[in-house]
C-alpha cells in the first residue's frame, strides 16, 4: 500500500466496502462521543468520515490531536448505519473504521477556524491566508478560477486563436493608471515597467503575420481598488485579430462568453448569442448608461417635446434654458402609500436632484401636481408615449442633458430595487457600440478622446479631416453583463 495515500478523501464509495483503505488529509471537524471519536478528514478532493473507538491502540493518538492537524490513517471501509449516512457527502454511505494512525503535522490552537459557518474578520483572515485558504467557500473559488481560465482557453483554441506569452519587463504603456516600475541592475537609475495590458506586443504580433492571437494575460495598474477587481493587479482575456471586421470580432468571441458562462451558470439562464447591441447614444438614453443592467426591465424615454410650451412652468421653464426631461414608469406604483412617493422625494434630494416629480395613472383619473398642469391631450401623449397604463406611475427628471442621464440611471434602478422587478437567476449580455470618438471637457472646453483613442474612427479619415469632432463615432465596444463592464475593446 502507498506510503500517504490509497485513496483520496472524495474517493471511497459504497462499492470500496470491506476494502482496506489509506487516507491523508486534515481534521476538519472532530467529535468525541467518549468511547467514540468521529473525524471528518479533508484533503484536496473532499471529506471522509473515520472512527475509532476506545479499544483501538491509537485511539489515544487521534483523541488528542486538534481540528487542521494533518494524519495518516489506515482501516476498513464500512457501510454506514442508514439513519448515520450523510447524503450531502459523495462519500456519505462510508467510514473508516481507523486501525492505524500517524500523526504528520500537529496543529497548534487555531486562530481561524477552518470548518467555521460564520465569516472571519478580514484582517484575521489576510494575516492567516494559510488557513483562510483551507476554508471551503476559498477552495472553491480557487478551483472555479481554473476551470474558467482552462474553459476560455479551450474555446479560443476551437476558435481558431493562439496563445503567446508577452513580455512582463517592458518599457511603459500607459492604459490610464500609473506604471508599477522596476529598478534596472544592469542599468543603475532606469527602470522596467510592468505592462497594464499587452497593447503593443499583441499590435506587433499583428503586423508580424500572426493573425489570431490570444493570452490569458496579467496586467499590473497601479490604481485604486474598485469592486469588480483586484487593486495592483488582474488576469484578463487578451485577444487580437487581424483582416477582420468589428462583426467578426463579435462572432468569434460571443460563443466563448456564452459557453463559459453555461458551463459555470449553476442554473442561471445566459443570453443566447447573437448578443443585443446597443448603439452607446441609445443606451445613455433608454438605461441612463453605458453598462446598462438589462435585468431590469424598465425603459427611459425622452419626453421634453410634451412638455415643451406646457402649463407646468417647472418643466417648461427649464427646458427653454436647455434641460431635457425624461419618463421612468414604475409599473403598479399606483396602489403605493403616500409615504413610499415622499421617500423617494427624499431619496432623490440626496442624490442630488431638487426633487422627483410624478403622474400616477388611476381608473378615476391621472392624479400629482403635474398632472394638475397639464392637458388632457399631453397626460394621454405621455401614457401612450412611456406605455404605461392605468395602476402604473411616471416619474421624472428634468435636468440639463449630460447629467439628465445619470440621474434618470439612477431612478431607473432605484424603482426596480423598490418594486423588485430585477430578473432572477439570469446573465443577460449586450454589446455597447458606437461611442463617441471625442467629447468637449467642460473645464477647458478642449476637445479630448472620449473613450479610446486607439481606435478606428468611423468614416475613416475623411471623417477626422472634414466632419466636426463631437459628430464623430469610433468603432469601439464593450461587453457589458448585469451592468458590470467585463472587457472593452476597439477596431
Amino acid at each position: 500500500m502507498h506510503t500517504y495515500r490509497s485513496h483520496t478523501c472524495g474517493q471511497l464509495r459504497a462499492s470500496d466496502a470491506g476494502q482496506k483503505a489509506r487516507l491523508s488529509g486534515w481534521i476538519h471537524r472532530k467529535r468525541d462521543h467518549g468511547n467514540l471519536v468521529f473525524i471528518d478528514l479533508r484533503d484536496h478532493y473532499g471529506i471522509t468520515q473515520c472512527v475509532v473507538d476506545i479499544s483501538s491502540p491509537v485511539f489515544k493518538v487521534l483523541e488528542k490531536c486538534r481540528p487542521e492537524s494533518v494524519i495518516c490513517v489506515t482501516g476498513d471501509v464500512v457501510i454506514r448505519k442508514e439513519d448515520n449516512a450523510n447524503p450531502n457527502l459523495p462519500t456519505g454511505e462510508i467510514e473508516l473504521v481507523v486501525s492505524e494512525a500517524e500523526v504528520l503535522s500537529e496543529a497548534d490552537t487555531l486562530p481561524l477556524q477552518v470548518a467555521a459557518d460564520f465569516e472571519q474578520p478580514e484582517e484575521t483572515r489576510l494575516r492567516y491566508r494559510f488557513l483562510d485558504l483551507r476554508r471551503e467557500k476559498l477552495h472553491k473559488n480557487m478551483l472555479l478560477r481554473s476551470q474558467v481560465i482552462a474553459s476560455c482557453r479551450r474555446r479560443m483554441i476551437e476558435q481558431g486563436f493562439v496563445e503567446y506569452q508577452t513580455p512582463i519587463l517592458t518599457a511603459s504603456s500607459p492604459e490610464g493608471a500609473r506604471d508599477f516600475l522596476v529598478p534596472s541592475r544592469l542599468h543603475p537609475g532606469q527602470f522596467y515597467a510592468l505592462p497594464q495590458a499587452p497593447q503593443q506586443f499583441k499590435q506587433l504580433l499583428m503586423v508580424s503575420g500572426f493573425d489570431r492571437y490570444f493570452q490569458i494575460a496579467p496586467c499590473f495598474r497601479d490604481e485604486d481598488s474598485r469592486a469588480d477587481r483586484s487593486p495592483g493587479e488582474f488576469y484578463q482575456l487578451d485577444f487580437e485579430m487581424a483582416f477582420v471586421t468589428q462583426d467578426d470580432v463579435f462572432a468569434a468571441i460571443e460563443p466563448v462568453l456564452q459557453g463559459v458562462f453555461e458551463e459555470f451558470s449553476n442554473g442561471r439562464t445566459v443570453t443566447p448569442a447573437p448578443f443585443p447591441r446597443i448603439p452607446y447614444a441609445e443606451s445613455m438614453l433608454k438605461y441612463g448608461s453605458d453598462k446598462p443592467d438589462l435585468r431590469n426591465p424598465l425603459i427611459i424615454t425622452d419626453v421634453t417635446d410634451i412638455f415643451t410650451g406646457s402649463g407646468f412652468g417647472i418643466f417648461a421653464n427649464a427646458i427653454e434654458r436647455g434641460a431635457v426631461v425624461r419618463a421612468i414608469p414604475a409599473p403598479g406604483a399606483a396602489t403605493k402609500p403616500r409615504s413610499w412617493f415622499d421617500k423617494m422625494n427624499g431619496w432623490a434630494r440626496e442624490i442630488g436632484l431638487p426633487g422627483i416629480g410624478f403622474i400616477t395613472y388611476t381608473t378615476e383619473g391621472p392624479k400629482g401636481a403635474i398632472a394638475k398642469n397639464l392637458d388632457e391631450d399631453r397626460i394621454n401623449a405621455l401614457k401612450s408615449t412611456v406605455g404605461v397604463k392605468d395602476g402604473d406611475v411616471i416619474f421624472f427628471v428634468c435636468e440639463k442633458k449630460g447629467k439628465v442621464e445619470k440621474f434618470a440611471g439612477q431612478v431607473r434602478t432605484k424603482i426596480c430595487e423598490q418594486l423588485d422587478l430585477l430578473e432572477k437567476n439570469a446573465f443577460r449580455f449586450c454589446w455597447i457600440t458606437d461611442f463617441p470618438m471625442f467629447e468637449l471637457d467642460e473645464e477647458t472646453n478642449q476637445v479630448i478622446f472620449s473613450h479610446n483613442p486607439f481606435s478606428m474612427p468611423q468614416g475613416g479619415m475623411d471623417a477626422l479631416l472634414n466632419k466636426d469632432p463631437l459628430e464623430i463615432n469610433a468603432y469601439q465596444y464593450d461587453i457589458v453583463c448585469n451592468g458590470i463592464e467585463l472587457s472593452s475593446g476597439a477596431m
